[in-house]
């Protein structure tokens, strides 16, 4: 059985801009092999026991050669793999994507095409220089900028890109700036004509330098610009200030390390991205479902006798729910139960599944649990009295037992489901410890004790200096407390326990 190859454009660096198709072929891969300028993001597409190659390829020095990759391709396509072949932008502006193709073809493995966006025109945009503007700039070009200087004929018509293309974009352009500044100027194109220099297009950590014809080389040497990086040549380029709009952003520049469990981080990172920091997710733990237990199997069998059900996380929220699947059952088994959600995020998280909470306490925080339920009691259960109530409280393996304590002493009787545990999560250890040792993190984001006591025994005996390097963010006083005692010092410390007043806590602070 023969398989088949997609030849993918990953597009220019923002993960986001891959295509849905894109998307969809990695998600059925077999097997992915991508390019150094292909975002990793990406393999979290991934389906499980996907195999990842990774064949590298920066300029002039390949993990592996172009022979080998077709052969790779070629194998994987005849041993009847669906193969995702990741390219940065387009794979066939100057991906060498043909070249690939053509080894399929010969080989007898179906391929696709999958266009992406290239980094020729996307970053510019991301720059605020579009590459044709009415009245300014008709015509455009995307031209290698990896042509051999010592080649004894160049193999690009500079008279015509000097006098007869509005603009120009150069990929990989940077090794051979002088070569391109010097032939422009010699065809004919003014030395005082506007050049940008953009450094990872389209990723928080983009750099754009602006200069002319002339002064380009030098300019670019000064500010110490390497690779991979595009060049733009034109008149356009004079739009940049007026229409700057990523690296403009309030948080551009300010690296951000996010500790959450990677299946809660999205909120987090997501909102921070959009205001344009770049975000090193660093999960510092990772939740995974306890073994099922006969008193589990005895709190979902007689759930119809219990008056409430309390959720203290979105986390338990998904594993309670997941248990109902396993069991056969779904939200009908809930009956006339009613809901408590400690948090939004929480009551989002029951909201999804089609439920409204009954209670949400104003303070998101244990304490607040029992005084609500105390006050709300004559609402939501009109015909009991407080000390007649049953209910199923869901939490992790280890816990604080507030709520527990306090509903017990008001006579209630409430049974503790415990579904789910924390663990340390130490996938990002090496990475984090760089970043932060390298002095590279402006915050790091704790949301909760446990990412606090985890990210300390991640980070081994040099953690508290190298936490010191950064400035130490927590959701709230509980979070906060849990860092003085382990030695950190917090910087700043949340007052209503949200993610996005966490945010604003960061913008308050770059202000």
């Amino acid at each position: 059985m023969t398989g088949i190859v997609y030849l993918i454009g990953a597009g220019p660096g923002d993960h986001k801009l891959i295509t849905l198709k894109g998307k969809e072929c990695i998600e059925k891969a077999d097997v992915i092999v991508y390019d150094y300028l292909a975002d990793a993001h990406f393999l979290s597409y991934a389906k499980e026991g996907a195999e990842i190659i990774y064949a590298g390829k920066k300029s002039n020095n390949h993990t592996m050669h172009q022979w080998e990759i077709n052969e790779l391709l070629v194998k994987c396509g005849l041993e009847g793999k669906v193969v995702a072949r990741l390219k940065g932008g387009d794979p066939l502006v100057f991906g060498r994507g043909g070249e690939e193709a053509l080894a399929l073809v010969e080989a007898g493995v179906p391929f696709e095409f999958v266009p992406g966006i290239t980094s020729g025109i996307s970053a510019p945009a991301y720059a605020g220089i579009p590459v044709t503007q009415r009245a300014m700039a008709t015509s455009f070009a995307i031209v290698t900028g990896h042509e051999d200087p010592t080649k004894p004929e160049s193999g690009m018509n500079w008279e015509g890109l000097a006098k007869s293309v509005d603009t120009i974009s150069f990929v990989m352009g940077i090794s051979n700036l002088p070569n391109i500044a010097t032939n422009l100027i010699k065809y004919g194109r003014p030395k005082e004509t506007p050049v940008a220099v953009i450094r990872w297009g389209t990723k928080p950590i983009q750099e754009t330098l602006v200069s002319t014809l002339e002064h380009v080389v030098e300019d670019v040497e000064k500010a110490q610009l390497k690779a991979p990086a595009i060049v733009i040549v034109g008149e356009v380029v004079s739009l940049r200030e007026q229409l700057r709009w990523f690296d403009n952003k309030p948080l551009f520049g300010k690296t951000i390390v996010v500790t959450r469990a990677r299946s809660k981080a999205s909120a987090l990172s997501e909102r921070l991205l959009e205001l344009g920091a770049h975000v090193i997710e660093a999960s510092a733990i990772k939740t995974q479902a306890l073994p099922c237990t006969e008193e589990m199997d005895a709190v979902y069998d007689s759930l119809s006798s219990y008056d409430g059900l309390i959720f203290t996380s979105a986390e338990g929220v998904r594993f309670f729910f997941d248990g109902l699947l396993d069991r056969g059952l779904d939200s009908r088994a809930l009956g006339s139960m009613k809901v408590c959600a400690i948090g939004s995020a929480t009551a989002k998280s029951l909201l999804d599944r089609g439920i409204r909470a009954d209670i949400v306490p104003p303070n998101y925080q244990a304490e607040s649990v029992v005084e609500t339920i105390t006050v709300e009691q004559s609402r939501v259960w009109p015909e009991r009295a407080l000390g007649d109530l049953r209910f199923v409280l869901v939490q992790p393996k280890v816990a604080r037992d507030v709520i527990y304590k306090g509903l017990s002493q008001a006579g209630c009787d409430v049974t503790v489901l415990r579904l789910y545990e924390t663990v340390q999560d130490t996938s990002h250890k090496e990475y984090l410890e760089e970043a932060l040792r390298a002095g590279e993190v402006d915050y790091i984001t704790f949301t909760s004790s446990s990412t606090v006591t985890n990210t300390k025994d991640m980070l081994g005996s040099d953690a508290v200096t190298l936490l010191g390097n950064a400035k130490v963010v927590c959701i709230g006083p509980i979070t906060g407390a849990t860092c003085v005692e382990e030695g950190i010092q917090p910087d700043l410390i949340g007052e209503t326990f949200t993610i996005p007043a966490m945010v604003d806590l960061i913008l308050n602070d770059c202000k």
